[in-house]
């Protein structure tokens, strides 16, 4: 794997982050390939059962490389460039949203572009006081990408997030906690142990249930209120025949803390 994505696994939790910190993260075809790799690896690892995804430096990701971008448009009629869409940006969003685990973002510094869309598609956001989101794509004459179509208007509702996505602008912050796109904001010197402490917490909780949380979220915002009810049903029958359910029940009348083994 690039050593512009470090990964690594430990007690059960996946973290990724992002290593251009001299090109603020910048997401060039290197980093966007290695990226995808690595959630889905983390994706389809049992041991895994919780990922932080974050990044070193001042910025979490600006979004696309636009110096290496300029280039291949010069190379290419513009078309095959845009592939990167669909070969990097929908499987990364794809593995974050779908990966039967929960996915917290350690979000650092600026979130921008594809950056934001990465961080608004996690399941949960430890933002630090000095950082910002803008989704930036009409700044350069591009649609929402990285799924922000899908994820923004679920998190703000749908004016606000047509506001940001046709008028780009610096969301600190402080606005963002109040919006819904951060979960917890804090000093930037204690981004970097909040949200691991966040992601281990989830590493050692309950995964079975938490995928089930996930699935019915996703699936709550698409559909009606009876087919949920019918998701909720099916999804509590899996969660309810877990393992780790057994172990919580136990703990509870024993009046012990449950020692959970993600299955």
């Amino acid at each position: 794997m690039a050593d512009t994505v470090l990964y690594e696994v430990s007690d059960g939790l996946a973290t990724i982050t992002l290593n251009r910190p001299d090109a603020m993260n910048a997401l060039n075809i290197e980093t966007k390939v290695a990226l995808r790799d690595a959630l889905q690896a983390a994706a389809g690892d049992t041991a895994v059962r919780a990922v932080l995804l974050t990044a070193t430096g001042r910025a979490f990701c600006v979004g696309q490389d636009l110096k290496e971008h300029v280039g291949l448009l010069a190379q290419e009629d513009g078309k095959q460039v845009m592939t990167t869409v669909r070969e990097h940006y929908n499987p990364i969003v794809t593995a974050i949203t779908t990966m039967p685990k929960p996915v917290v973002a350690g979000v650092n510094g600026v979130a921008a572009g594809a950056g934001a869309g990465f961080a608004f598609a996690a399941d949960y956001r430890v933002v630090a006081e000095t950082a910002s989101f803008n989704t930036s794509f009409a700044n350069v004459a591009l649609t929402a990408d990285s799924g922000a179509s899908w994820t923004l208007p679920r998190l703000v509702g749908p004016g606000r997030a047509a506001d940001l996505l046709f008028f780009p602008r610096t969301v600190p912050a402080a606005e963002a906690l109040e919006l819904g796109i951060a979960n917890r904001v804090v000093p930037p010197e204690e981004l970097a142990a909040e949200a691991a402490a966040v992601a281990r917490t989830l590493a050692q909780g309950p995964t079975v249930a938490y995928a089930a949380i996930k699935a019915s979220l996703a699936y709550g915002a698409a559909h009606s209120l009876l087919e949920t009810l019918d998701k909720e049903d099916e999804l509590q029958t899996m969660a309810g025949d877990s393992e780790d359910h057994r172990i919580a029940v136990d703990a509870f009348l024993k009046k012990e803390r449950p020692r959970y083994v993600g299955r």
